[in-house]
């Protein structure tokens, strides 16, 4: 039998990985750090002799709560930190541990980059955004990290490691029938983006095991590397900013701007432009609107750069109640700090007040942008709950933030009906619960009915086929049998105890973004007197 591993399991290092970047609070049973392949295998095959359950973690950024649970939480942002880039390939062999910003930073240097931008760039690792297959503000031009993923290194449920390089097809694991396929055809959302399930349509297309890995979320085996196709930094950039008095305007506006191929068209809603008026939002005082697309044009001259944007105000110049221009990068440095400014707003809430991603990630078809926008804001107001709304435009992408006061009678309750309301209108409009952050234990009890249960059996199936005891992060993607969405909220009279400085060390990281502090320097305890519990 393979020897027990190292495993943490005092209090203070189990309440330090209770928490991610979503609204979920879960003490595990206990913490491994693997420093390495040969350690992260020795884990796998003790856990699979002993029926342990493994939960994958990167840096913990999450929003859906993919990289906490009950088992043993499994850290691989600190061990899996090498590269290995080939310049003349224009590739880069990145460890798990390796953040978009570090391989953004080492090529650009031989201009290059990895177009997929996530906000959470700066501490996203390898690892986590292959298994959310994570996007950002370029998708709209670049798609996810799906498109710039050459090849992947993982250990399966059996602790073995393998390779599995794009193009050399999908093995014996896992095959679709031509019925199948047709199902799968039929049945996913016809949407830009979607990262909830099993990527079963890509798979189908390209007929490659790595299409059906990447999304997988850690529920069929662990990513300890990538290899990154980057491209070259296009040399010149352009934006505008547009402001539409009406939803209507913004939607029939989205499908013109993104016919001019730009890089990205971010959404920030009047919801998020209230929250950041005063963080110095440049915007003409008295000006009413009801949302700010910002979009960027990256182009091989300035002239192209700058002539695409006069086509986007031209053509839009009858329906826009606002237009700033940026011709050159420092401009559209300017421009972008307004979108820059809405982590730091909603970080600035008080203390009552919690920015809870409940309904964060929907996705919708293009033409449907301002219906559920204005669905959303409509359940919002109609269970008391405020919400921030912005996003990726050109995708039909919108993220929410709900703000309940957590001192407010009902609040939970109406957390709960926003949450019910918000996934009956993605039915409606035929969209996704998830387009880039997967569906985590948030959303895996969702995927029956966006998908039907002839689907929802395929996902069972691939599970089977990788992980037959269901031993890598349970109950994300296949739900528990006691799916609660809204259950082990990091906030309110419920949630679980844990010491007061880790909790407030936990809150400050969330205030400020700090995912990159390594977990175990949270364990650590200042003085003596802090080891309290805190609820």
């Amino acid at each position: 039998m393979e020897p027990k591993p190292h495993l943490l399991t005092d209090l203070r290092t189990r309440a330090a990985y209770s928490e991610g970047a979503g609204i979920h609070r879960i003490v595990p049973a206990a913490v491994a750090v693997p420093r390495g392949v040969d350690a992260l295998q020795r884990l796998v095959r003790w856990a699979a002799e002993t029926g342990t359950r493994l939960v994958p973690r990167g840096a913990g950024s999450g929003m859906a709560g993919g990289s906490v649970g009950r088992d043993v939480v499994v850290d691989l942002s600190q061990g899996f930190r090498w590269t290995a880039p080939d310049w003349s390939r224009r590739t880069l062999w990145a460890g798990a541990s390796v953040t978009w910003a570090d391989v953004t930073d080492a090529a650009r240097a031989f201009g290059l980059r990895l177009p997929p931008d996530p906000s959470s760039g700066a501490f996203a690792t390898s690892g986590g955004m292959v298994a959310t297959n994570a996007a950002g503000p370029r998708s709209v031009r670049c798609g996810s990290v799906r498109r710039w993923v050459e090849a992947i290194e993982i250990i399966d449920a059996a602790g073995e490691a393998r390779r599995i390089v794009r193009g050399e097809g999908s093995g014996e694991r896992f095959v679709l029938s031509p019925d199948q396929r047709r199902l799968v055809a039929a049945r996913f959302p016809k949407t830009r983006k979607n990262s909830a399930g099993y990527a079963l349509n890509h798979f189908a297309d390209s007929g490659d095991e790595l299409d059906l890995l990447i999304g997988s979320e850690g529920t069929l085996a662990f990513v300890t590397a990538v290899e990154w196709r980057l491209e070259p930094i296009p040399p010149d950039v352009a934006g505008v900013a547009l402001g539409f008095r009406t939803l209507e305007q913004l939607t029939e506006a989205v499908p013109f701007l993104v016919a001019l191929n730009p890089s990205a068209v971010e959404l920030l809603d009047r919801t998020l432009l209230d929250c950041v008026r005063p963080a110095g939002v440049d915007l003409p005082e008295g000006l009413e609107i009801e949302s700010l697309l910002l979009v960027e044009f990256e182009r091989e001259t300035q002239a192209a750069a700058r002539g695409v944007v006069g086509d986007a105000v031209r053509g839009l110049a009858a329906s826009t109640a606002h237009v700033a221009t940026a011709v050159d990068r420092a401009a559209l440095e300017r421009l972008w700090a307004v979108r820059r400014l809405a982590s730091p707003a909603l970080a600035r809430l008080p203390e009552t007040q919690r920015s809870l991603q409940v309904v964060e990630d929907g996705c919708v078809p293009l033409e449907r942008l301002g219906a559920y926008v204005g669905g959303i804001r409509a359940a919002a107001e109609r269970h008391g709950i405020p919400v921030a709304v912005f996003g990726h435009a050109g995708d039909g992408h919108v993220h929410v933030n709900a703000l309940p006061d957590v001192t407010r009678p009902g609040w939970s309750d109406g957390l709960g009906a926003l949450y019910r309301d918000a996934v009956e209108l993605l039915l409606a409009l035929g969209g996704t619960p998830s387009g880039e952050h997967g569906v985590g234990r948030l959303r895996a009890g969702l995927l029956e009915r966006f998908y039907g249960p002839e689907v929802a059996a395929l996902f069972r199936g691939v599970k089977r086929a990788y992980d037959e005891r269901s031993l890598f992060n349970p109950g994300v993607i296949i739900p528990s049998a006691d799916w609660a969405p809204l259950a082990d909220l990091k906030v309110g009279p419920g949630a679980a105890s844990i010491p007061d400085d880790i909790a407030a060390r936990l809150r400050e990281i969330e205030r400020t973004a700090a995912w990159a502090t390594p977990k175990l320097e949270l364990a650590r305890s200042p003085d003596p007197d802090s080891r309290a519990p805190s609820p």
